[in-house]
């Protein structure tokens, strides 16, 4: 599984490290709802994309956690407040749950009109489910 994410990041030119360990991203989820309340989910999960596989580190340790919210812009005392109180859970249980009731087994998974692409998936076959469902595609800027 990891030579295919491998080779997919590399053809699709993402970074991707040698990661050997799995860490639990739980918490991790919880903060993104804050990060997408906030505005600053685009940051938020780029920052733990980037954490947990380029550069390996156990996005499951509270302190590692708060150094990337923060460093995406959330308030140290939201952080704070979602940790202690797990202000995010019923959320992420939510989307865990329809997660499971679509019959998603990876991640990501692209869903629409009965169709679906599971893992990491070239701009090319994104764009032949979007033309099929007659959604317009706004073609990649290469320059």
């Amino acid at each position: 599984m990891m030579a295919h994410l491998t080779a997919v990041a590399g053809e699709l030119g993402l970074p991707f490290g040698e990661r050997t360990k799995t860490y639990n991203s739980r918490m991790a989820q919880e903060l993104g709802k804050l990060a997408e309340r906030e505005g600053q989910g685009d940051i938020y999960h780029h920052a733990i994309f980037r954490a947990y596989f380029v550069d390996g580190l156990n996005i499951g340790l509270i302190p590692i956690l708060k150094g990337l919210a923060i460093s995406a812009g959330l308030s140290k005392e939201h952080i704070q407040d979602a940790i202690e109180n797990r202000t995010f859970n019923e959320a992420v249980d939510n989307d865990w749950s329809r997660s499971y009731q679509l019959g998603v087994t990876a991640v990501p998974t692209f869903m629409m009109n009965g169709m679906s692409l599971v893992g990491a998936q070239p701009y090319e076959k994104l764009a032949q489910m979007l033309k099929a469902n007659r959604i317009q595609v706004r073609h990649q800027n290469t320059s």
